[in-house]
């Protein structure tokens, strides 16, 4: 029977089939950070059962650290310093890798899984994290899991999981200039909904998919998890090998070629049936900006915010006045017309070394607008010191943004650093939630590209212009 790619994963790590669509699952990675992972490794310590399979596990120090140069274990998250000690501690104790502040592998956890190859194609990966499903990227099993299951998974290396309906994505075409990734995944949610792939195992594909290279195809998985999906996947293919090829924990020599082999098989078949099929035309894609309070609202760059008067749904229509009144727009209001007072570029989203590099080609030469407040904050420590290579931190500081060190930074507000009391925001980051950025801040999601165009104009800007050359 043909099967599709999500179906080949899961089979090939079903230890049991525990009736009424429930399985247990063999996890073959754990990652953990400061904000679940210390409560996780604390409750296995205090009940007597060690972590099954050390080697597997990975810690991560990426939320809660401070992220201004110098940093030590001090953090304006409150209470912040001690889940960090916490989880130093307790990874020491157990045996476990831990990426601390200064090491060169510290960064944010699914920059740095991806980037020392601890994530890899036909693995089944999972985290205290939602945003974990970036790894289906390379053809991984990925999701997001509470603190309590990571217990159960150091435990034993297996986990229930209730076992998702699967859909296919694809995105025919090529995109134009200027369209990104990240457009790709706003578009597709501002169409069918943040609830569009609820219970679904969600893989990308088509020509559109297949032309993106691999740190914005773990853009567009980075965000299935706001399109609802349990998981986003893409099959691996030579980009794929090509990255993961010699990398930290990726298969040596000796083990490469064997590993090559299997990953070839990691594709759905032709006739592959899936619960859900999507398809759309990317080449009609054009930068995308949110207007609201949820991924889903959102639009191109040079529309208007659109009138709840016109929709017919109820509760839509409340959602849409409710984000309009937080986000203090009126219908009508073209995007292009609001000025900012901030500009992000980080996040497991977008803030690889192809995010700093399409933002910096933007920022080459010219200024932030007076009273725009700019940060970039690279994803890992290896990519700021790539950046570095490259005098990237000198386009961006010569700009007018801060450099900053890798972490989480301001793509959530913990109580520590934010934006200011309702500042208007372009970021780069996956959610634009009431108050994610700072008390009542007002955050508009765009790609690292749209940010820096923004930044520059001290408004919502269409980034097009700079790449004709009319900017």
């Amino acid at each position: 029977m043909a099967r599709c790619l999500f179906e080949k994963i899961w089979q090939a790590h079903e230890v049991a089939d525990l009736g009424d669509g429930v399985s247990l699952i063999l996890v073959d990675r754990v990652l953990l950070h400061e904000r679940t992972g210390p409560i996780a490794l604390e409750n296995l310590k205090t009940a007597g059962r060690p972590v099954a399979n050390p080697g597997h596990v990975f810690c991560i120090l990426d939320h809660i650290v401070d992220t201004l140069p110098g940093r030590g274990d001090a953090t304006r998250v409150p209470g912040g310093t001690k889940f960090i000690t916490a989880l130093r501690e307790a990874a020491g104790q157990a045996g476990l890798t831990l990426f601390d502040i200064g090491d060169p592998r510290q960064g944010i956890t699914h920059v740095v899984s991806t980037e020392q190859g601890i994530a890899l194609p036909g693995l089944t990966i999972v985290c205290p994290d939602s945003h974990t499903c970036t790894q289906g990227a390379l053809g991984a099993l990925a999701w997001g899991i509470g603190s309590s299951e990571a217990e159960h998974a150091l435990a034993t290396g297996t986990l229930r999981v209730d076992k998702p309906k699967t859909m296919r994505v694809t995105f025919g075409g090529a995109l134009q200039s200027g369209v990104t990734a990240k457009d790709m995944i706003l578009a597709l949610i501002a169409k069918f909904s943040a609830a569009g792939a609820r219970g679904h195992a969600l893989e990308f594909a088509g020509e559109a998919v297949m032309g993106l290279d691999m740190e914005a195809r773990m853009t567009l998985c980075n965000m299935a998890v706001e399109f609802g999906a349990f998981t986003g996947l893409i099959a691996p293919d030579q980009k794929t090998l090509d990255y993961v090829k010699g990398r930290p924990y990726a298969p040596g020599e000796g083990d490469y070629d064997r590993a090559v082999r299997a990953w070839g098989q990691l594709a759905s078949d032709p006739g592959a049936k899936f619960d859900l099929e999507i398809s759309l035309d990317a080449t009609s894609f054009a930068p995308m900006v949110t207007w609201g309070t949820s991924p889903q609202q959102a639009m191109p760059v040079d529309g208007r915010v659109p009138d709840p008067g016109a929709e017919n749904n109820e509760d839509q229509k409340s959602s849409m006045i409710r984000a309009q009144d937080y986000m203090a727009l009126g219908p009508g209001t073209a995007l292009t017309d609001l000025s900012i007072d901030g500009a992000f570029i980080g996040s497991c989203t977008n803030s690889r070394i192809s995010d700093l590099r399409r933002a910096a080609r933007i920022l080459q030469g010219r200024k932030v607008a007076a009273g725009v407040r700019a940060i970039c904050v690279p994803g890992s420590t290896r990519v700021k010191s790539q950046a570095e290579a490259e005098g990237l931190d000198r386009i961006f500081l010569d700009a007018g943004f801060e450099w900053r060190e890798s972490g989480c930074s301001m793509c959530f507000f913990a109580g520590g650093e934010s934006f200011g009391y309702r500042d208007r925001v372009v970021t780069s980051t996956n959610r634009n939630f009431e108050s994610r950025q700072g008390p009542e801040t007002r955050s508009h999601l765009a790609s690292p590209e749209t940010v820096a165009a923004s930044a520059i104009e001290g408004r919502i800007a269409d980034v097009r212009k700079y790449l004709s050359g009319a900017k």
